[in-house]
């Protein structure tokens, strides 16, 4: 991505707040390059005043001359916003979706141009620098497109490639994981504060665990199940608690929850279309 490339951001909430950080904290490009635009006014000035990019609440207008334009709208707004920026963005300007569930062919035939599409399914840890991303191409996306988009949300974290047909699947994975593991945390925290630790304590002792533990498998590159084992003692706690969650069956809760986000990702697509 090019410094002087002019970056229209359409529905700047929460993750393309954290997207428009990320690329100017890294000097992907800077702010004064960057449109946001929203329904709020006072969402809009809190992110010029932060970041020092320019608002609007005009979609056309701001895609108007943008190098690339980044569609963070909910997927329930996609059919109007589309619609709305419809003959509004050339088949020169590259588009990024971050809409759950949009294809890149959907996207492409409700703004009535065949220019380049990248679908993403980042998720809500890109507001820490520790997010993780899937990209796909759509059909006139070429590998240079491809990177363009790779340098956003490598800004915010960690970026894969995947075919399009595998994004609704990481939409159930890493899009909807954090919530799960949310759900982890609170968890760890009962318990400790059931067998006598103060919650605040026990919160950030839970926290840090999932945080140490997640990043022990990405930087020693070993597999979860033998960083397993190498915690599990003969006749140990670590043992008699494993076989507690297999005995309530964790995994395939875990599991259950992944394919139940998924296929609603995949509905979310069939009502895009209808």
């Amino acid at each position: 991505m090019k410094k002087n490339t002019r970056i229209a951001v359409i529905g700047a909430g929460h993750m393309a707040g954290a997207l428009i950080g990320g690329m100017v904290r890294s000097k992907l490009v800077p702010g004064k390059s960057i449109v946001a635009t929203r329904r709020s006014h006072e969402a809009l000035a809190e992110l010029q005043r932060k970041w020092g990019v320019r608002t609007s609440t005009d979609n056309r207008k701001a895609v108007a001359g943008a190098g690339a334009v980044i569609l963070a709208v909910k997927p329930q707004m996609a059919k109007t916003v589309l619609e709305e920026l419809s003959g509004a963005i050339g088949k020169r300007q590259l588009v990024i979706s971050i809409m759950a569930g949009i294809t890149t062919a959907s996207i492409s035939k409700a703004l009535g141009v065949d220019g380049p599409v990248v679908r993403a399914m980042p998720n809500t840890p890109c507001l820490v620098d520790a997010g993780a991303t899937a990209i796909c191409a759509g059909a006139r996306a070429t590998e240079k497109d491809l990177r363009k988009a790779e340098a956003v949300f490598r800004s915010v974290g960690l970026v894969a490639r995947l075919p399009e047909s595998a994004l609704d699947a990481v939409t159930g994975l890493s899009g909807s994981g954090p919530v799960y593991l949310y759900m982890v945390i609170e968890a760890m925290t009962d318990g400790g504060v059931k067998m006598g630790i103060p919650r605040a304590i026990a919160a950030k002792l839970a926290a840090q665990t999932v945080f140490g533990a997640a990043k022990l498998v990405l930087e020693s590159g070993k597999h979860p199940a033998l960083l397993k084992d190498e915690v599990t003692t003969p006749g140990g706690t670590a043992i008699s608690a494993i076989h507690v969650l297999e005995s309530k069956g964790l995994r395939s809760l875990l599991i259950d929850g992944i394919e139940a986000a998924t296929k609603r990702s995949q509905e979310l697509s069939k009502l895009f279309a209808d």
